[in-house]
């Protein structure tokens, strides 16, 4: 897929990644982690540059915590979210390709910003309430590997920015 390179777009594209970085950036590790594992701007916008599709983040992180076939339906609810949340970001971003950048204002650039801002903070909270459904119901031990996973996933986020 290739992006259109003109600086207003990509004036966009570089502020919703700094924006992924500061959602990841945040002292709330989980939050950190599901918004990576769920879709940062540049995955959602270009998932073969990050060599990462959703699919592969919910099965690497349905590997990573363990999931137990008995835990699968509260999984599947964070499976769901996680794709929502991908598929919400992939059409805000082709509907803000339907305008010719060049003619876009730094007032409409920023409002472009903020729509994404407003479906990290939606997504997050809808794989949020899956996510805490799930933890609830796992043991202390597997509780433990996720904070594990959450948190090598923020400290490997924070190197980045």
């Amino acid at each position: 897929m290739s992006l259109p390179t003109t600086s207003p777009f990509i004036r966009t594209v570089a502020i919703t990644a700094l924006m992924g970085a500061t959602f990841l950036a945040t002292p709330l590790t989980a939050t950190r982690a599901l918004a990576q594992a769920a879709a940062t701007p540049a995955a959602a916008t270009a998932p073969e540059t990050k060599g990462e599709t959703v699919e592969q983040r919910i099965t690497a992180l349905h590997a990573a915590l363990k999931i137990t076939p008995d835990q699968d339906a509260q999984w599947n609810s964070v499976a769901q979210a996680m794709r929502e949340n991908a598929a919400a970001m992939d059409k805000l971003v082709a509907s803000m390709r339907t305008s010719p950048p060049q003619n876009m204002t730094a007032v409409e650039d920023l409002g472009n910003y903020q729509k994404i801002a407003q479906a990290h903070v939606d997504g997050l909270k809808n794989l949020i309430s899956s996510f805490e459904t799930l933890y609830n119901a796992m043991p202390d031990a597997q509780k433990k590997v996720a904070d594990q996973v959450f948190q090598r996933t923020a400290q490997n986020a924070s190197s980045r920015s």
